[in-house]
């Protein structure tokens, strides 16, 4: 690993998710301290319901932790109201989902478009033909979501998450809508992109083949980490 890369550059520290429930207070994560290196790529794993895709909601700021702090970038996300998260993350955080989460309305290139356009790009249009292409879809770019296999749509999903450069890139279960052959391509796509960008990359999944290429795997179980 480089030396000049940060020490933490992604960090939980003392993390807890509790959540009310008919039987009372839950707890979904329990007391998780993490470390992830810039440029690192790490898998988190573990059982349906262990807490990892609220793991990477915290890590992401779309969610706040009940107690406990993360910081990234050297900022601490716990003293940035929701719209100084989204802020921070504009531009330089990327995301896969599972559900695709492509707007039915716009075509393949308008989907890849929109968060350049978002980020003040004044070249969107050409920047998402080149990743588009780059996917495998430059015959596809003007084809809506429902005119795409679900491989095709998750391609686009992934063209988009890295149009803008992220430093950093979170993927949760991006094949897990997909049957095995389309999902070992879209895998190999991702870390594919990854290494040509050095991008960090955290990787939600239940899918230990598809961890395998990461650097590093975090493991989850019952909401308590059991391997870093």
């Amino acid at each position: 690993m480089n030396d000049t890369k940060q020490t933490h550059f992604l960090e939980a520290i003392g993390l807890e998710k509790c959540v009310s429930s008919p039987d009372g207070e839950l707890t979904i994560l329990h007391d998780i301290n993490l470390s992830i290196r810039e440029g690192e790529t790490v898998a988190v794993v573990g059982a349906s319901g262990s807490g990892k895709s609220t793991l990477l909601s915290l890590l992401a700021g779309l969610d706040t932790p009940t107690r406990g702090t993360v910081q990234f970038d050297g900022k601490r996300l716990s003293e940035l109201d929701e719209d100084g998260r989204a802020s921070l993350r504009a531009g330089r955080v990327g995301f896969v989902f599972q559900s695709f989460q492509l707007l039915p309305s716009l075509t393949a290139l308008e989907n890849v478009m929109l968060p350049l356009e978002l980020a003040g790009s004044s070249d969107a249009r050409p920047r998402a033909n080149d990743i588009l292409a780059r996917v495998g879809l430059a015959a596809r770019v003007q084809h809506y979501p429902r005119q795409l296999s679900g491989g095709e749509q998750q391609r686009v999903a992934i063209a988009r998450a890295f149009a803008c450069e992220p430093k950093l890139l979170f993927a949760d279960e991006p094949t897990g809508n997909l049957d095995q052959k389309t999902g070992a391509h879209v895998g190999d796509l991702l870390f594919e992109l990854n290494r040509e960008r050095n991008t960090t990359l955290v990787l939600v999944t239940h899918d230990l083949r598809l961890a395998e290429p990461c650097e590093r795997l975090v493991e989850l179980e019952n909401g308590e980490l059991i391997r870093a």
